[in-house]
């Protein structure tokens, strides 16, 4: 059976023009805005009125564009070198998108696609919304392939040693037993946390795996803690806030890594580099960190290939 992979993922803005795309895609998402039809249209159009123009000045200042979409077919082109296999992106909300990769894999005889979330922790708002989308292309298109996906790896021992590398090179030239850790994940209205999405627990459950490979690898941190970013609006959302934490500092000396992310994006090279740096120069913290993502580093092609494989 001729296989074909999937690397799913939201994705981030190609150019400027892409910014008002992107977050008019986001917010008809009934996974992201769980709620009536036509009230969505409403409420998402205008929250993309509300962000449009500061998210586009965000990405101006990025140098137009988003990093995700260059890092991850650099990143499809390595895993594709190691598996042998034809490795696409499939975006959410902005090109490349599923139906591009899902028409090539059609043409090319493709009868099963491996689906490798880029979303190491399960979420309705992540993962679910990426196979629907899957699900809807291929129906669409009167394609059915034999579709595999690769179980959240959140707490995966070899992708945990990748994580824990991150953390280490990031505290190179420092001594980490002087420094907080802070794992930063993308926070979720507590709505949706309600809902029975597992997101929170996997979270949690990869604050501790990795509290304890850290400890494994000889890399001590003073403290290590857990908060939540971006939030949006007025709702309740996963706590505590990263800002809120910033701002009630227990040391001036902090790392931050961004633990639910896998490639780097706005929320990493902008909120949490820039705003959050912001916010930590004024408190007169003497050392603020931000741990890079896996990105295309080769270990983390080689985990997706072996992952791949794994499914045989």
């Amino acid at each position: 059976m001729k296989r074909g992979v999937l690397l799913l993922n939201m994705g981030g803005p190609n150019n400027l023009d892409e910014v008002e795309l992107f977050l008019r895609n986001m917010f008809a998402d009934p996974r992201i805005l769980p709620m009536a039809a036509w009230l969505r249209r409403i409420i998402g159009a205008r929250i993309v009125k509300k962000r449009r123009e500061e998210a586009r000045e965000n990405y101006r200042e990025l140098g137009g564009k988003s990093p995700l979409t260059d890092l991850t077919w650099s990143l499809a082109q390595k895993v594709e070198e190691r598996s042998g296999l034809p490795v696409r992106p499939a975006m959410r909300y902005v090109p490349p998108f599923a139906s591009t990769a899902l028409k090539e894999f059609r043409a090319e005889g493709i009868e099963e696609i491996v689906l490798f979330p880029m979303y190491p922790h399960y979420s309705t708002t992540t993962t679910l919304s990426s196979l629907d989308d899957i699900r809807a292309q291929c129906e669409m298109m009167d394609y059915r392939p034999k579709l595999r996906i690769v179980d959240p790896y959140y707490d995966d021992y070899d992708y945990l040693k990748i994580q824990a590398a991150l953390v280490a090179e990031a505290m190179e030239g420092a001594e980490s037993r002087d420094y907080d850790l802070i794992l930063s994940a993308h926070g979720l209205p507590m709505s949706i946390i309600h809902s029975g999405d597992p997101y929170e627990k996997h979270v949690e459950a990869n604050v501790s795996a990795l509290k304890i490979v850290l400890r494994e690898s000889g890399i001590i941190f003073k403290n290590i803690k857990l908060a939540y970013q971006s939030k949006v609006g007025n709702a309740a959302w996963l706590e505590p806030n990263l800002a809120d934490l910033l701002r009630c500092p227990e040391n001036l000396k902090v790392l931050i890594f961004p633990l639910a992310f896998t490639v780097d994006n706005s929320e990493t090279v902008f909120e949490l580099e820039r705003e959050h740096r912001m916010i930590a120069e004024k408190i007169g913290y003497t050392d603020y960190r931000v741990a890079r993502c896996p990105n295309d580093r080769e270990e983390f092609a080689d985990y997706i290939g072996a992952k791949i494989a794994a499914l045989d």
